[in-house]
């Protein structure tokens, strides 16, 4: 083990007091894993890049993302100085190309900005266009209301305007392979990152930065323990298509604005029946109204009985509100 990995594993506190702990991080700055700031006494260590790669392509509809990954990417991640496992690499491989393809296809942009970032503990991957933007280029496939109406439907997956070149689980998957995933584009963006107990902290809405076309953002830690397999199997029915979704309430909420109506509620359920098991998300959402949850808990289960929708993350009065709108499905007609 490379003694830079030696102190990001042990963590700099550890290292620093350990009586072997400057030996440790002299040579891990040696060896170009550490860099260390600051004078000797108020000296910091953090983890430093040892690959920096960034490059410009062209992009036009029918390019090959798999020769990019195959000549441009994973050259850099065969010859990094820290052996990166199989898991990590096929994730790589998925995240990536599927983003490049959405380039290529989608953006009508005339370039792509690639950059790879490797450390010790982790690669981070970013793939930008200056095309039509990831949101407004939905809206106007599909003749949504709004950018934000796409981010929405965006996050439920099975979203394509080709269907014979896509499925459109691209990035519905690539969202749940890393540990932190970003898409921006204009003023919007929408965020997911993993945590240790398999929850997702979910952001979205507006951005500070506004962004002229489309920036992804994926990153995944080396020691990473899951498969491209393992997250497709979350998903899939036993057949192994595409049947499970999980979707955060909170992409249905515009500023200022409360989930109160049941046209907000027909906006959030648009495309459901594609599905034949729903999860929504209350992370985020302190507060509902009762025509909202009536639409989706009791309205559509009637209307759509074949399709499972369970809750997540709903605090006790939104709980209430959804199992009297289930009980109220049984109860006898007056």
């Amino acid at each position: 083990m490379y003694l830079g990995c030696e102190a990001a594993e042990k963590g700099w506190a550890s290292v620093q007091n350990h009586e072997d702990g400057k030996r440790v991080l002299s040579d891990g700055v040696e060896e170009e894993l550490l860099e260390a700031e600051g004078n000797t006494r108020a000296r910091t260590y953090k983890l430093k890049d040892f690959i920096e790669e960034s490059f410009t392509i062209k992009a036009s509809q029918g390019d090959d993302e798999g020769a990019v990954w195959r000549f441009r990417i994973l050259p850099l991640i065969e010859n990094s100085p820290i052996e990166v496992p199989e898991n990590v690499v096929n994730i790589c491989q998925y995240g990536f190309t599927e983003m490049l393809n959405n380039v290529f296809d989608h953006s009508a942009s005339p370039n792509c900005i690639l950059s790879y970032e490797q450390n010790a503990k982790r690669i981070r991957i970013l793939v930008i266009d200056h095309g039509i933007g990831v949101f407004q280029r939905i809206q106007n496939d599909f003749g949504l209301d709004d950018a934000r109406s796409a981010l929405l439907e965006l996050s439920k997956g099975k979203l394509t305007s080709q269907p014979r070149r896509h499925s459109g689980e691209g990035i519905f998957f690539t969202s749940r392979m890393f540990e932190r995933f970003s898409i921006g584009s204009e003023d919007l963006y929408y965020a997911r990152t993993k945590y240790d107990d398999e929850e997702w902290l979910i952001e979205s809405g507006d951005s500070e930065e506004k962004v002229k076309g489309t920036i992804v953002r994926l990153e995944i830690p080396l020691n990473a323990e899951w498969t491209t397999r393992d997250v497709f199997k979350q998903f899939e029915s036993d057949d192994m298509r595409f049947r499970h979704t999980h979707i955060p309430i909170k992409l249905a909420l515009y500023p200022n604005e409360q989930l109160i109506s049941r046209s907000q509620a027909k906006r959030l359920l648009t495309r459901f029946d594609e599905f034949g098991e729903v999860l929504l998300d209350f992370q985020g959402i302190e507060e509902v109204g009762r025509a909202f949850i009536d639409e989706i808990f009791r309205v559509y289960r009637l209307d759509h009985p074949e399709i499972e929708l369970l809750w997540l993350r709903a605090n006790s009065d939104i709980t209430q509100l959804i199992l009297n709108a289930m009980e109220a499905i049984d109860e006898p007609p007056q």
